[in-house]
């Protein structure tokens, strides 16, 4: 007799009541002052992102994303004539991303009234043209590209921090070092990957010194991270797609960790996602540049990711279907509970965990 097929995943498996007063809206300071929650096979211990080098081996390799976030948020106007005279209007522009022909998707408030070919300007020396207006975004030419685009984003530009912050406060100055890792160098994400929030250069020395090694790829995450999973059904989720390069050379200090039987251990989801899209189901990694709308869940078999370090996640998420995929459904139910009890500050300000399947350390 052929077992009965699972359940289908349903969206209320992935829910969990948080209290608003564990929404992170600062990160701590020194950046590795943050909390740690290591779960390692069924054991929980509570630390600090400081303590990382006594969990981890000599001869471990950090999966580091380096994608470097841009100030995409942009508040500008725009004019349309009237019988009354030229009218003018306030325009809250987000982008999202890159298009193939130089123009940048972006999220745009009000929408309703923006028509093509209207123009929005953004100071002095930077305005757009909407080219098109497509499920729910609009599609925007500068009149800056290259070096002169990236000087005038950095004049006019925010941080573009996500919505459960961008709710409770507005984003200012000390955010466009906050929200950024100490490692950042590939311009092109408009949200950070946030478990690298947590390494500032004396952990990173701390680390080298014990033996950990570490491995850069990129993958810039886009505005998609924050959509909510609409569908019941989880299945019928579409991840959004972004963009991601693992070099040769970085391929290849994945391969020989594998080989040499050490560990792989991904900082923050956007690296785990790249480097399982970039491996083949017998977890052959290879070079990668491309698109990636890899939907990790649970009963998703790793092909190359040992452990993750990793923020706690928003209910009802694809991260936290991620999490749940390595750790097991009843185990992040845990983990996430002895979190809340314990007041570990969520989200992309807040605390680390260290998800370590296999109990050895």
């Amino acid at each position: 007799m052929q077992p009965a097929d699972p359940p289908p995943l349903r969206l209320s498996d992935f829910d969990f009541d948080l209290p608003e007063g564990l929404i992170a809206t600062r990160p701590a300071r020194p950046r590795s002052a943050a909390r740690l929650l290591v779960a390692q096979g069924d054991r929980i211990t509570d630390a600090t992102v400081a303590d990382l080098p006594a969990f981890l081996r000599p001869g471990d390799l950090l999966v580091l994303n380096d994608t470097k976030v841009i100030p995409a948020r942009l508040t500008g106007t725009r004019t349309r004539p009237t019988p009354q005279g030229d009218a003018v209007a306030r325009i809250e522009v987000t982008l999202t991303e890159p298009t193939p022909e130089g123009g940048w998707k972006a999220l745009v408030k009000p929408l309703r009234k923006l028509k093509p070919g209207e123009v929005i300007r953004f100071g002095d020396h930077l305005s757009a043209r909407v080219t098109a207006i497509a499920e729910g975004e609009a599609t925007l030419a500068f009149d800056a590209v290259g070096a002169a685009f990236d000087a005038a984003l950095a004049e006019v530009g925010a941080m573009p921090l996500p919505p459960y912050i961008a709710a409770l406060r507005a984003p200012d100055a000390q955010d466009r070092t906050d929200y950024q890792t100490v490692w950042a160098r590939a311009a092109g994400a408009v949200a950070a990957p946030t478990a690298s929030l947590h390494f500032d250069a004396p952990l990173l020395a701390q680390l080298a010194r014990d033996g950990v090694e570490f491995v850069h790829v990129t993958l810039h995450v886009g505005a998609g991270t924050f959509l909510p999973v609409k569908t019941d059904d989880v299945s019928q989720h579409r991840m959004h797609a972004e963009r991601g390069i693992v070099t040769p050379e970085a391929a290849a200090a994945i391969a020989r960790a594998r080989t040499e039987g050490r560990r792989v251990i991904a900082v923050g989801t956007t690296a785990l996602r790249l480097i399982e899209s970039a491996a083949d189901a017998d977890g052959t990694i290879r070079p990668f540049d491309g698109a990636t709308d890899i939907f990790i869940r649970p009963g998703y078999r790793f092909r190359v990711t040992d452990g993750l370090m990793t923020n706690f996640h928003l209910p009802k998420s694809t991260l936290l279907m991620l999490v749940s995929a390595l750790m097991g459904q009843d185990r992040i139910r845990a983990i996430y509970a002895h979190a809340i009890a314990a007041r570990y500050r969520f989200f992309s300000y807040g605390d680390a965990s260290l998800l370590l399947p296999e109990a050895s350390c």
